[in-house]
């Protein structure tokens, strides 16, 4: 079983025809996660935290799309957070990817949908299933 680490890679939504890639960054240490999209003004694709399996938006400048994901990289549910909110955590969830506000209804990310992630950082791959 590999490990996750901090850095870039792609979210793949979808099969078939209707696939979206999206630019992903990958925030699996402490620092990383804590830090998350605090201080930014916009994302540009997504943001994967792992583990993890609950956010806030305290002190972040925009409303962001959150997708909580199991270990099997299934989608249990999918919220929009204003900034300033404390978001439930999810029992089953092992990931937690973040987006800017619409971007997942408009790559079709929604409960039961399975994504994949592959990380572009040399030598690392993401922990086997």
């Amino acid at each position: 079983m590999g490990k996750w680490r901090d850095g870039s890679g792609t979210l793949t939504v979808g099969t078939g025809a209707d696939v979206r890639e999206v630019p992903l960054r990958i925030a699996a240490s402490y620092r990383a996660r804590t830090r998350g999209l605090l201080g930014v003004d916009g994302v540009d694709g997504a943001l994967l935290l792992t583990p993890a399996g609950s956010v806030h938006t305290f002190r972040m400048r925009f409303a962001i799309d959150v997708a909580y994901v199991d270990r099997k990289f299934n989608v249990l549910a999918v919220r929009t957070m204003k900034p300033g909110r404390l978001g439930l955590p999810r029992l089953r969830a092992r990931h937690v990817v973040e987006s800017a506000a619409g971007e997942m209804e408009r790559w079709g990310l929604r409960p039961g949908t399975r994504v994949r992630v592959s990380a572009a950082v040399t030598g690392v791959s993401p922990p086997a299933r």
